[in-house]
Parts: C-alpha cells; structure tokens; sequence
C-alpha cells in the first residue's frame, strides 16, 4: 500500500463518507489517480465504493477495523514476523494486526503452517505470498462479520495442537490487570487458544491502551510479548515490563 492510499484509509474511517473530488484537492493528485487508489482499496476489502463516494465499512467488520491505523499495524506485523522461523506452526487469533501478521508470514516465510479462528485469515492470505502457506481453520460458531470462530468447539479444535507462539489482538487495557475484549465469545476462544501454546504475544497499536473492556481476555500474568508502537504511555510500559512482559516498540 502506497502512502497516499494510506492517507486515504484515513481521511475515510474518520469521515466515513468522502466524495472522489474532496479527496482529490486534499492530497493533490487527480480525480482519475484516485479512483484507481479506491480501486485498490476496495479489492483489499478495506473500504466501499460508491458513485463519487469513498465509505467506511461496517465499524463490527474487520476489513474496516484492519483500516485503521493500517500503517502502524502493518509495521507491527513485519515486527513480529521476524520471531518466525521457515517451516515453523503458529496460532493466530483473528485481530486485524493479526491479518496483516498473517498476510507477511504467507509472504516472507517458507512452509508456515498458521493454526487460525479466522477464516477472514484464510481468506486474506489466499492470494498472497509463496503458496506455501498452510491454514488449519478450527471450527466453531460462525461471526459473521469479524469473520471468526467462537463457541466451546474451538476449545475442542485447538486441543488437539500445542505450538509455540499464539499472536493475538485486544480491543483494551485495565491498568495493572490485563486486556479486554468487546466480545464475551472472542475472548473465550482466545482463552481457549492460550492453553494450546507456550507463548502468548499480542499485537496492539497503542491507542487500545486508552480504551476499557469488560470482558477479560487475558490477565498480565498469562502474557509475554507485546509489540506495539512508540505513543504508549511510559507508565503503562513500565507497569507492563514490572509483570514480565517483553514490550516491543516499532517506529
């Protein structure tokens, strides 16, 4: 993604409806470059179409969620990527840092095999990468806009494997507790994908480090690694390096 398409994806999930010409004279390229960018946007399910219109997706659907704050995501991913080895199997929980982590896997590494609730994932890495990717999809209930399975079968699925590392997202922070999820489901799937793997890393950009949950995903104990980018507070850092967590910073 160029930066301009990037400055797109953001003008357009804080306005959530922009017309072709308004974005044209903001960024100072033509009409015709970006539908063309639209264009590329919308075939990466990252925002809507529409007659002289660009709009935000669905705030409960992850291809919008992925769209914000693409940039630092994806820098989050490449971060986390280089824990990775060729041929290695790891578990990825369906955040949209976690999609993007996906998508650099399938295109840097050699016979990853990804253990994954999302079939957003599956999807996502389809047409991305070596071809060499392997996605093992647990079963369970079907969400169907963040594209996710939840629901007791996952427990059962994810049972049956024990991997190294399981990379997963948030939706908040309590302070000197753990991290939240805004759904009661998702957070039961990710316990339950937490008790097949050695480590357990999130990925977050700092912003979730102001929002408060109310389901409980995961106590500060039960994690090891974070990466996230360099505008979390000091404090939280802090708090979080004092529970035995290794915070990685990307720029």
């Amino acid at each position: 993604m160029t930066d301009r398409q990037t400055k797109i994806l953001e003008i357009v999930t804080q306005q959530k409806k922009v017309e072709v010409a308004a974005l044209s004279e903001l960024l100072g390229v033509s009409q015709v470059t970006i539908r063309k960018d639209l264009d590329a946007l919308e075939s990466m399910e990252l925002l809507v179409r529409e007659h002289g219109y660009a709009a935000a997706k669905n705030m409960s659907d992850i291809g919008n969620r992925l769209a914000v704050r693409y940039d630092v995501k994806q820098k989050l991913a490449q971060a986390a990527a280089e824990l990775v080895s060729d041929g290695e199997t790891v578990m990825i929980e369906s955040g949209s840092s976690c999609a993007l982590l996906a998508s650099c896997l399938s295109e840097t590494k050699k016979e990853v095999t990804i253990i994954t609730n999302s079939s957003f994932i599956a999807r996502f890495i389809r047409e991305s990468g070596s071809g060499d990717t392997k996605v093992i999809l647990l079963g369970g209930e079907y969400q169907k806009d963040a594209e996710v399975m939840v629901g007791p079968l996952v427990k059962t699925c994810a049972e049956a494997f024990y991997v190294d590392k399981l990379f997963m997202g948030t939706d908040g922070y309590i302070p000197g507790i753990g991290f939240t999820c805004g759904d009661m489901m998702r957070a039961e799937a990710m316990k339950s994908m937490m008790g097949s793997a050695r480590k357990a890393i999130i990925l977050t950009d700092s912003s979730k480090f102001q929002e408060h949950g109310v389901v409980l995903q995961s106590r500060l104990k039960d994690i090891d690694m974070i990466f996230t980018d360099d505008q979390i507070p000091e404090e939280t850092k802090t708090t979080l390096e004092n529970n035995g967590i290794q915070v990685k910073i990307v720029q």
